[in-house]
This record gives C-alpha cells, structure tokens and sequence, in this order.
C-alpha cells in the first residue's frame, strides 16, 4: 500500500492525489463584485454545506501553488462580504470550466462563459441566471488555513435568500434530483454526473480562451448549438483563419461534400456531430471555412 507523508511530497503532488481520492466534489460558482462593483465569476470544488439553522455553506478558494497569490474571488469577499454561491449543472458545465480561466481582474466572466448576470435582491453580487438554485450569502467569516501556496481561505457563508428554478421542482415542492441534474468534480480532468456518471472536460486553455463573446454572432445564437458546445468552441486560444479552414476542408472530401451547398443550419448540426466527439479542430475548421 502507497503511503504518503505530506511533508514528503510536493504541494502539487499532495493536491493531485487528495483531490483524485476525495470526490465527486460539489462545485460553488462563486459570483462577486469588487469594491468598484466589477463582478467576477469562478468555480470551486473545496465546497459544501455545514449548518441549516442559521443556513451555512461553506466554500475555499486556495493561494496558488505556483506563486502564492490570491484570487480575484477572496480578495472581493474581503472587502465585500457577499457572495452568491451558484448550482452548476450539466447544461453549463462546459462554461462553469471556462469561467475558471484566469483572466486578468477587469475581465466580466459572465460575458466570456455566456452566462446571464440577474440582479440578487439583498446583496450587490450577480446571480448565474442559467444556475438551477442560486444562494445569495453574507460572509461571516474568513479563516486562512495557512500563508504559503495551496493554503485554502474557509469562507463561511451565510444564505439570506435561496432561488429556485421552477422546471426542477417536484409538485410538492422539493426539489427533483434527476430534474436539477448536477456535477461535481472529481480528480484531473474528470467530473461526474449525479444521474448519469463520470465524464471528461479538458482543463480551461492555461494561455487564455477567447471567450464567448468573441465568437462571431452566427455561431453565438445559433439554434443548434448548446451552452455546453459554445464554451468548448470558446476554449481555444484564436479562430482558424479562414484560407486555413478553406484548406482543410479542401483536404478531407467527406467534410467537402458534406458542406458544399448546405446551408447554415446544416452545416451548424455538422459540426457539432464532431463537438460532441471533442474534435474541437475539425468543428472550428468547418465553421471558420464559410466564414
């Protein structure tokens, strides 16, 4: 049997390994605001719920391993002492991952993941309206676990309001657990889905996803694609060019004939038949190619 002593490993070693054994892990989509009310949006998997009366979740985001500083999320609910801690569910797992891309602090994760910002009712912080259960929070307290890299922040929140989509409720009321379809994580690139299983979403691009926002407005409101298959076509570091794509395109007859005088539509469900293989190359080549 492999033993481990803490102090033997590396941090990055011990985190891989405790985060491989301890799961599936509940995901706090925390959203904030700075002290110039500009929202921020990331992921967290160091979370659960602790207390009903009074009602506490509780949520850390960790200092990174690689140069010790803090995240944009507990540096606002430092200052601020709100948070509104999201669902995630499988409908907007692909963007939940984008949204823990590390974009510099005056960038709206909201606008780069797709996701809606609704206005919460008791705390400045935005609501993930695509979110099946949303918990506005006061912060009560924040506890440093340490002062070195991968030292987690317990931030202890208390829920003043609870929203509930009504699609996920029984008729009496509570709430359905195949309906509400949640994820959590698990170690690696794997994730898990309450009614289905495990499955995979490569890591977020370490040099920086172009965001939804940057996809062009065709692709952005097109009736095939899902949230899911927007936040992987936004997870790429820049759009084909468009000689680059003709080219491809050109070299595979079968992705040829199949485009050739298709329309948008047509073209939109051919590329996602490769979107929901994880061909990311092939799916942007065909859609950068009628571009």
């Amino acid at each position: 049997m492999l033993r481990i002593d803490p102090l033997e490993v590396s941090i990055g070693k011990l985190h891989g390994l405790m985060l491989g054994a301890i799961g599936p892990r509940p995901i706090a989509f925390a959203s904030t605001i700075d002290e110039k009310g500009n929202p921020n949006l990331s992921p967290f998997s160091f979370f659960n719920v602790f207390s009903a009366n009074p009602p506490i979740l509780i949520f850390s985001p960790a200092r990174r391993v690689r140069d010790n500083t803090t995240k944009h999320t507990l540096e606002n609910t430092l200052v601020t002492k709100e948070v509104v801690i999201n669902v995630v569910n499988y409908d907007i797992v692909q963007q939940m991952s984008l949204s823990s891309t590390e974009y510099p602090k005056d960038v709206n994760e909201f606008e780069k993941a797709g996701l809606t910002m609704v206005a919460s009712e008791k705390v400045k912080a935005f609501r993930v309206g695509e979110s099946p259960v949303q918990f506005e929070c006061k912060v009560n307290q924040i506890i440093p676990m340490g002062e070195e890299g991968g030292a987690g922040n317990l931030v202890i929140c208390e829920v003043l309001l609870m929203h509930i989509r009504d699609e996920i409720l029984n008729q009496d009321g509570s709430i359905d657990q195949f309906k509400i379809d949640q994820v959590a994580r698990m170690g690696g690139n794997w994730y898990s889905r309450a009614n289905m299983g495990m499955f995979e979403v490569p890591k977020p691009l370490s040099t920086m996803g172009i965001g939804l926002d940057a996809l062009p407005a065709e692709i952005r409101n097109s009736i095939i694609f899902t949230g899911n298959d927007l936040g992987k076509l936004a997870n790429v570091e820049g759009i084909p060019e468009n000689r680059e794509a003709k080219d491809f395109v050109n070299n595979n007859s079968d992705i040829k004939d199949k485009i050739q005088g298709a329309n948008l539509i047509e073209i939109h469900k051919f590329a996602k038949q490769y979107l929901d293989k994880d061909d990311m190359d092939t799916a942007w080549n065909i859609l950068a190619a009628i571009q």
